[in-house]
């Protein structure tokens, strides 16, 4: 399929057998189906997924609710992924999300339908926790200059500066007069390379660790 119009016979067929009486460019919309004295479904075809066909699709929720958007089935490494977060959008959208596939077979990925959002309260409440723990505003709404500083790494950093001035410590001591509960876990884990083991609970500045801290020091403020 190479134009939107290969789409049309699809989707035609497709509404078809399930009742509906077809007809393209009626107006300004690619295909409208009508069954009775439903509302109208009405269609925007194109070959791929982009902003202007969302555009389109979305003036149509002024005719009627039952707007779709139509597109050939992407194909390809990322095509699950495209999908998967288009058929999101559709739904946040209130739109429905058909593809045709390259043997012509229409496949329904959402109806047309209000958005209900579900919040997740686990995730709302990380989002809650992550806040509290950043000190200050270090990503200003962006990338700093070595990229996000995120709450675990301002842990990382409030460890690094205490052994910076006392030397190798015990990962009880370093949690309790840094505030950091983890610091042992964290020591241990040691994700950035900052910190060494010198013995059982007992962690130590790496070089990479004192040139962290000349990186990312600034950010706990």
């Amino acid at each position: 399929m190479e134009r939107e119009a290969d789409l049309y016979p699809h989707v035609k067929a497709f509404f078809e057998a399930q009742g509906y009486t077809v007809k393209g460019e009626v107006g300004p919309v690619d295909l409208v189906a009508l069954r009775g004295d439903e509302e109208p479904v009405v269609v925007e075809l194109k070959l791929r997924l982009n902003l202007t066909l969302y555009h389109q699709a979305v003036t149509r929720l002024r005719l009627t609710d039952l707007a779709y958007i139509a597109v050939l089935k992407p194909s390809g490494r990322m095509a699950r992924r495209a999908l998967r977060e288009n058929r999101i959008m559709c739904r946040r959208l209130g739109l429905g999300f058909l593809t045709v596939r390259a043997d012509g077979v229409v496949e329904v990925h959402c109806d047309p339908g209000p958005y209900v959002p579900r919040r997740t309260k686990a995730k709302r409440d990380a989002l809650l926790r992550t806040f509290h723990r950043l000190e200050g505003d270090p990503n200003a709404g962006g990338a700093t200059r070595h990229g996000i500083v995120t709450a675990y790494r301002q842990d990382a950093l409030r460890c690094a500066m205490y052994l910076a001035e006392t030397g190798a410590e015990k990962g009880a001591i370093v949690a309790k007069s840094t505030g950091v509960p983890h610091a042992t876990t964290l020591m241990r884990d040691n994700h950035y390379g900052w910190f060494r083991k010198v013995e059982k609970g007992v962690y130590a500045l790496t070089p990479q660790g004192r040139q962290g801290l000349a990186d990312w020091g600034e950010s706990l403020g």
